[in-house]
C-alpha cells in the first residue's frame, strides 16, 4: 500500500519562500514520475511541476522560473522549492507518485500567502 505524506505547507508573506517535502512509502517499485499539483475552492486542481526518473521536468507557466522541482531517488521524495511567492499561490498543494498504471495522492498541505 502507497502512502504519500506531505510537509512544508504554512502561512508566508508575498515575496517569501517556502520548500515542500513529499515521501512515499509502501513499494519497492520505482515511481515514474512525482510532481505537485495545487488546488483551490471551486477549481479544478491544476499541475505545478513535475519529474521523471530521468529527472525530465515539466512545469506549469505560472511557476516556471519561481518554482524548482528536485527528486531524491534513494528515498522516494520529491521537493519543491517555491521562491517569491505570489497571493495567487495560496492553494492546498498534493503531491503525486505515477508509477506508469497507477497513481497515489498525499493529503495535501496548505500554503498561504498573504501579508
Amino acid at each position: 500500500q502507497v502512502q504519500l505524506v506531505e510537509s512544508g505547507g504554512g502561512l508566508v508573506q508575498p515575496g517569501g519562500s517556502l520548500r515542500l517535502s513529499c515521501v512515499a512509502s509502501g513499494t519497492s517499485r520505482s515511481i515514474y514520475t512525482m510532481g505537485w499539483y495545487r488546488q483551490t475552492p471551486g477549481n479544478q486542481r491544476e499541475l505545478v511541476a513535475t519529474i521523471t526518473d530521468r529527472a525530465y521536468k515539466r512545469y506549469a507557466d505560472s511557476v516556471r522560473g519561481r518554482f524548482t522541482v528536485s527528486r531524491d531517488y534513494a528515498t522516494n521524495s520529491v521537493f519543491l522549492q517555491i521562491s517569491s511567492l505570489k497571493p495567487e499561490d495560496t492553494a492546498v498543494y498534493y503531491c503525486n507518485a505515477h508509477f506508469i498504471q497507477d497513481d497515489y495522492w498525499g493529503q495535501g498541505t496548505q500554503v498561504t500567502v498573504s501579508s
